[in-house]
């Protein structure tokens, strides 16, 4: 009879799961509860329940904060399913790690290493003291920008389109959370197309969009960093090329726009100029991840279409709640361009170095978002033969880059397409690089290097 086992040697604690693991099996946790919610008879307005596919794609765009939808979110849900919606795009854009530990974390708790290791990842802390703070940021931000929107549009709304108090509080504070969020949902059938000229309407929902969607890092530093010390801030590269990357996408943005779009009679050719102007820059802000329209987007002409494929993969500022290869990754890879042209060893920017290994992330995200966008439009092309190629490319990158835009063939795509759909969001919000982290077997750092070869290139 063999020795029994001591009770320490039996026992063998878990091991510990890389970050990116948690990470992805949390959305997919969240998406499996939200889709069981929303399947219940009491989520959907005529009280029967709402099919698998339909449940799993409206809340897995929900969670993944895309707002691509296969049925109209203000008829067939009802109130309470709308409500459940709100929900889980509020988690989504969040983060799952920062929702689970931040209500801790502001009474007091002391975070495990692990925690503030998981949460590192997920809001891109640049150390691990600085978790703490950017939760406490992420919570301020979102509820103090929620708050304000949802009271402007709820004032606009009543006063101006003489809603009930009641009615228009819901209607702000659900288009608030899904703006800020850059989620894109809305409970009107045309989206937002109905306030095309309405700056009062238009304005707050661009300013929830930008703060969320600019990321929580570079608020942190704004808000919190830059009162940390007596001297002259010095802003990080991050911040700079987050910020003036966003401008430059915005402005030129709403200019190619207007270009393109300023003789479409089914767009921009029956406003008035200063209704244009908000309606293209409006257009510009949320092309790049909100998903928002207020202009017919199956109107579009193809050059519009073009500038929107290019600011979808793109997408707003990493650690929020925007989507894309975001504005760091390209502006990484435009600098790297830059500095090669000019001869330089180093990728040069303000007086620093970007590291090496930032450069090889910024080439894998960019070559991998590519390569998932090119083989999802390969498979997707003869599932729908009757829709033209544009729209099913558009609908592709909308929903890899999370934004939510549609040419209004969503709710068309056979079910095997649907279901290619809500893949891509998934990927597309958990990311690229970070799915392949948590399905890499080994995660090791090797002692040696190999001997350097170059082979020619270009």
């Amino acid at each position: 009879m063999p020795p029994s086992a001591s009770p320490s040697s039996a026992f063998k604690p878990p091991s510990f799961a890389h970050p990116s693991t948690v990470l992805v099996l949390s959305f997919l946790f969240v998406i499996a509860v939200g889709t069981g919610l929303m399947m219940q008879p009491w989520a959907q307005a005529q009280g029967q329940s709402a099919p698998f596919l339909t449940a799993l794609f409206t809340v897995t765009s929900a969670v993944c904060v895309t707002g691509l939808a296969v049925v109209d979110t203000g008829t067939y849900w009802s109130g309470a399913g709308q409500g459940v919606l709100m929900a889980l795009f509020q988690i989504g854009g969040f983060g799952m790690m920062t929702s689970a530990t931040l209500m801790a974390v502001l009474m007091g708790g002391q975070m495990r290493l692990r925690t503030r290791m998981l949460l590192q990842a997920e809001t891109h802390s640049l150390s691990l003291g600085d978790v703490k703070s950017v939760a406490r940021v992420v919570l301020a931000v979102t509820v103090g920008t929620e708050v304000l929107v949802a009271l402007a549009l709820a004032l606009r709304l009543m006063w101006g389109y003489d809603m009930a108090w009641g009615q228009a509080l819901w209607l702000g504070t659900f288009h608030s959370v899904s703006a800020f969020n850059n989620a894109g949902f809305s409970t009107w059938s045309d989206n937002v197309m109905r306030f095309v000229g309405d700056a009062w309407v238009l304005g707050p929902l661009m300013a929830a969009i930008v703060i969320g969607g600019i990321g929580f890092p570079v608020l942190h530093e704004a808000l919190v960093r830059r009162r940390e010390r007596g001297r002259p801030h010095r802003w990080s590269m991050h911040a700079v090329l987050t910020l003036w990357g966003s401008v430059v996408l915005i402005f030129g943005g709403a200019l190619a726009l207007y270009l393109s779009e300023m003789n479409n009679p089914k767009t921009l050719q029956a406003l008035a100029w200063h209704e244009q102007a908000l309606a293209v820059l409006f257009t510009s802000v949320s092309a790049r991840t909100a998903g928002f329209n207020a202009l017919d987007i199956g109107a579009l002409n193809m050059e519009s279409l073009a500038v929107h494929y290019l600011w979808m993969f793109i997408g707003g500022g990493s650690a929020g709640t925007a989507g894309g290869v975001k504005v760091t990754t390209f502006c990484v890879l435009l600098l790297v361009v830059w500095n090669e042209i000019r001869g330089h060893a180093d990728v040069e920017f303000r007086g620093r170095r970007i590291a090496s290994a930032v450069q090889r992330q910024a080439v894998s995200i960019l070559v991998l978002s590519a390569a998932v966008i090119a083989l999802a439009s390969l498979f997707i092309i003869p599932l729908a033969p009757g829709i033209a190629f544009e729209k099913l490319l558009f609908e592709v990158v909308s929903a890899f880059a999370t934004v939510g835009l549609s040419t209004g063939i969503t709710a068309d795509l056979p079910p095997v397409a649907q279901s290619l759909i809500i893949v891509l969001m998934f990927v597309g919000r958990v990311g690229v690089v970070t799915l392949a982290m948590a399905l890499a077997t080994h995660q090791l750092q090797r002692n040696y290097r190999y001997p350097e070869e170059k082979p020619l290139v270009g």
